[in-house]
């Protein structure tokens, strides 16, 4: 009696421990008691419930092959014995196994609960086909009326699919939904883009749940992914507010995120200040937004506070923030956090250091990025292209040994390797390149394909371009047609221009704007406008090239009256959408066509400024006769960090001639070097210019003897004008004329 006594108590003590080891196991813990289990017997009336516990502790911790050990060596197994390993087997993808183990179970007699269906469902490499036969047997069985839980898998293998509708019929037909049952409908029609039905059964749920979970509000946030979209989003913000879920992590970093996916940065910044208690997903998401944002400068301050905060940062983290620095293009900011990715051990893994070569390759520090290459332990193919890029951008052969290195360690090269090699390699690479492209399977491929015909056309083998694109294609592509059609458009050979793009069955707009480019280019005004109402009348709604094409014509041309119009069409068709570039052109279309007012109108209501647009501003003061106010805006664009560049004092310099100021553009001129800026001959003429106009004929003399080239003839020409305007006769000038035009320099002197 006392001996049973003893192994009773034992038997208790070993239950209790069992069950502890469940709560909080470590492996150490789990094989001493796997021991004891071995060395005390079978539990009496409970002899499977050790190993059982066992079985489930060894499978929690990863130790799959250990429990699976045990598993066969168990005395006696029961439903619950079948349950445990085959989830695990699921959850760690093993179809095969979990599917032998399943067959095995019905095979020694054990009838499948809803537990045994779920874990099999759950797996994420299950076939539809296999799910339909287990879907057939869960409702023989009776399964899918007794609860939620098997029906619920069901969604989400239906989900991972893409069978949405086969989901919602499932969805429809359950007698049992639960609050997961919701949420997991609401989150695979939230990740399919079906945002009505979403919202729709976002709204169904609160009529039969009093209470949601935080999992509810993630789900449905998760479906609302553009601006249109960003009403629903702010309405289930204030009601997750009203229920209480504002300060949810998982909740918040949904919002943000939703918010983020609806262009409405400002709120996702705003949302993420007022939070207290934010995740690394919660940094990552707004870091990662910034960065991709117009403002990636914002991105590195994020990262800033979340290592003051005690944060660490993730992989992701660091990924987002070096994409910022490549951005910005500054280099001290980007070696700043590669100093940071070694106290965090993450240079050599592959997404940071892949970052890492393509900051430093577009930073133009080949050797850097060669060296974070290097460092990387496992690189992928996106290493490789980020460093073959770097190269490639500087046409160095680099690019074509990388490419080898690349084959010869068996990575596969993608479009992406082999676009990027295309842009550096000579003729003979080219056509070596080719072979290569046709024996991997990318000659097919549309990206690898336009950049095959480019790299022809570049080397001059125009001929070759047109044979591979007339041989490989029927009818004749767009965009490898579009490619050649621009090389000649930019090489002047606008017929060829013309006679290409005129074989298409169905131009699309880079063709119509080729097309109308050349026309502008070779002076044939009347037909771009031409080509402008067929464009319409095909439906082909005009984008940004289009419009600086017109404009540029208007300019030209300076017809005030066709370039407003050409500027109503803008508005009319949402002038939102132009960006910087157009706005620029249209500025100084208004500006060459006499309308200072509408000039100073467009300027004012550009957020967007760079350096060409206070070019634009100040040659259009100078050139319509407000020098005061031109000088003004260049010394303005100055305190605004703006660095002078050749064109912009070109443009300031013109307008100190037309208004008469000697002293100020004799004062530019004199700090040009400041700027870092060599004077040029077109800046020498506006200032010889200046002075012979405006009587300082002797200091014009001076200034073309200290010239460091030999003056042109339009700088004799405007120095003769002053001394014609002085009354002055000069035989010097006269013999250091250009004579090829002589009859022009005569009537002058006369």
């Amino acid at each position: 009696m006392c001996f049973h006594g003893n192994f009773s108590k034992q038997h208790g003590r070993l239950l209790q421990l069992l069950q502890t080891c469940a709560t909080l196991p470590s492996l150490r813990t789990t094989k001493s008691l796997h021991a004891l289990t071995i060395t005390t017997g079978p539990v009496p009336n409970q002899p499977i419930f050790p190993y059982n516990n066992i079985v489930s502790c060894y499978v929690a911790l990863g130790e799959l092959l250990v429990a699976r050990q045990l598993f066969e060596k168990m005395p006696q197994r029961n439903v619950v014995s079948y349950n445990t390993i085959i989830s695990a087997y699921s959850r760690c993808g093993d179809v095969e196994e979990a599917w032998s183990l399943f067959s095995q179970m019905r095979g020694v007699g054990f009838r499948p609960t809803q537990f045994t269906f779920g874990g099999l469902v759950s797996c994420g490499a299950l076939d539809l086909h296999r799910g339909v036969q287990l879907q057939a047997l869960v409702l023989k069985n009776g399964l899918f009326h007794a609860d939620a839980f098997v029906g619920t898998a069901f969604l989400g293998l239906f989900g991972r699919h893409g069978c949405v509708e086969d989901a919602v019929l499932s969805f429809e037909d359950m007698p049992c939904k639960s609050l997961v049952t919701w949420n997991s409908m609401l989150s695979l029609i939230g990740h399919h883009g079906l945002v009505e039905d979403c919202i729709f059964l976002f709204r169904e749920l609160l009529t039969v749940e009093t209470a949601l979970s935080a999992s509810s509000f993630v789900s449905v946030l998760s479906g609302i992914s553009c601006q249109r979209d960003l009403a629903y989003g702010s309405q289930i913000h204030g009601l997750l507010t009203k229920n209480g879920f504002d300060n949810e992590v998982s909740v918040v970093n949904s919002l943000i995120n939703m918010y983020v996916k609806c262009a409405s940065i400002c709120s996702a910044e705003k949302l993420f200040e007022k939070v207290t208690d934010r995740d690394v997903s919660s940094w990552n998401t707004i870091i990662s937004t910034v960065a991709n944002s117009e403002i990636p400068g914002k991105a590195l301050e994020f990262f800033l506070k979340m290592c003051m905060t005690g944060v660490l940062p993730s992989q992701p983290a660091f990924v987002s923030v070096i994409n910022s620095c490549t951005g910005l293009v500054i280099p001290m900011y980007g070696e700043f956090i590669h100093a940071k990715t070694f106290r965090s051990a993450f240079e050599s893994e592959v997404y940071v250091g892949s970052a890492l070569v393509d900051f430093y390759a577009k930073c133009d520090k080949l050797v850097d990025a060669h060296r974070c290459f290097d460092e990387i332990y496992e690189k992928n193919v996106v290493s490789w292209n980020a460093l073959i890029l770097g190269y490639s951008n500087k046409c160095s052969p680099t690019s074509i040994f990388l490419l080898q290195d690349m084959l010869r360690l068996d990575f596969r090269p993608n479009e992406f390797s082999f676009s990027a090699v295309l842009r550096a390699s000579l003729a003979l690479e080219v056509r070596q390149l080719h072979g290569l492209i046709i024996r991997m399977g990318y000659l097919s491929n549309e990206y690898v394909s336009s950049y095959l015909v480019t790299s022809y056309a570049k080397n001059g083998l125009m001929s070759d371009a047109l044979v591979f694109v007339t041989a490989s294609y029927n009818p004749l592509p767009v965009v490898p047609s579009n490619i050649i059609a621009g090389i000649y458009n930019r090489s002047g050979q606008y017929s060829e221009t013309l006679k290409l793009l005129s074989l298409l069955e169905e131009p699309d707009l880079v063709s119509w704007n080729i097309v109308i480019a050349a026309c502008a280019r070779n002076n044939d005004y009347k037909e771009v406008f031409e080509l402008f109402k067929c464009m319409y009348m095909f439906h082909i709604h005009p984008d940004n090239y289009t419009y600086v094409s017109l404009l540029s014509v208007c300019a030209k041309l300076c017809n005030l009256a066709l370039g407003s119009s050409v500027h109503g069409v803008m508005i009319k068709a949402d002038f939102n959408h132009c960006d910087t570039f157009v706005c620029n052109v249209l500025l100084n279309m208004y500006g060459k066509c006499g309308s200072i007012e509408s000039s100073v109108k467009i300027f004012d209501k550009m957020t967007n400024r760079n350096l060409i647009t206070w070019t634009a501003l100040i040659s259009a003061f100078g050139l319509n006769g407000f020098a005061h106010e031109a000088l003004g805006k260049f010394r303005e664009m100055e305190l605004l960090g703006f660095k002078p560049d050749r064109i912009s004092l070109i443009a300031v310099l013109t307008a100190c001639r037309n208004g008469g100021l000697v002293r100020e553009g004799m004062e530019l001129f004199g700090r040009m070097r400041s700027y870092g800026v060599e004077p040029e001959m077109d800046h020498y003429h506006c200032v010889v210019d200046l002075l012979a106009k405006y009587g300082h004929v002797r200091e014009a003399e001076k200034m073309i003897a200290c010239m460091p080239f030999q003056p042109d003839a339009i700088i004799w020409r405007s120095f003769l004008e002053g001394h014609k305007r002085r009354g002055i006769a000069v035989d010097q000038g006269i013999r250091h004329l250009n004579l090829d035009q002589p009859s022009k320099y005569i009537s002058m002197g006369d």
